[in-house]
C-alpha cells in the first residue's frame, strides 16, 4: 500500500478545499471583483496547494527514505525530519 493510499481521505479533503478556493477565484473574476480581492483569494489557494505538496513530500520522505520503525536517535531519521522541516518552511 502506498503512502498516498494510507492518507487518501485526508489528501482528498485537502483537494476538495482547494477546488472550493479555485471556484471562489473563478466567481470573483466572473463578478469583476477588484484585483486585490482576486489576488488575496489566489494567494490563499496557492498556500493551500503548497500545504498539500508539503504533506505529500513529507509522507514520501517518511515512507520511502527512512525506516518508520527506526529509533528516534537514528541519524537518518533525524536527517529526514530536518528535510521535512525545510520543505515545510519553504512551502508553507
Amino acid at each position: 500500500m502506498s503512502h498516498v493510499e494510507k492518507e487518501k481521505a485526508k489528501l482528498l479533503n485537502r483537494l476538495k478545499r482547494i477546488r472550493g478556493q479555485i471556484d471562489a477565484i473563478e466567481r470573483a473574476v466572473s463578478a469583476d471583483n477588484e484585483c486585490a480581492r482576486v489576488l488575496q483569494q489566489a494567494t490563499a489557494c496557492r498556500g493551500a496547494l503548497n500545504g498539500f505538496i508539503a504533506e505529500v513530500i513529507e509522507d514520501h520522505i517518511h515512507e520511502h527514505l527512512v525506516d518508520p520503525n527506526a529509533p528516534d536517535d537514528d541519524p537518518r531519521k533525524q536527517a529526514a525530519d530536518e528535510l521535512v522541516a525545510i520543505v515545510h518552511s519553504y512551502l508553507t
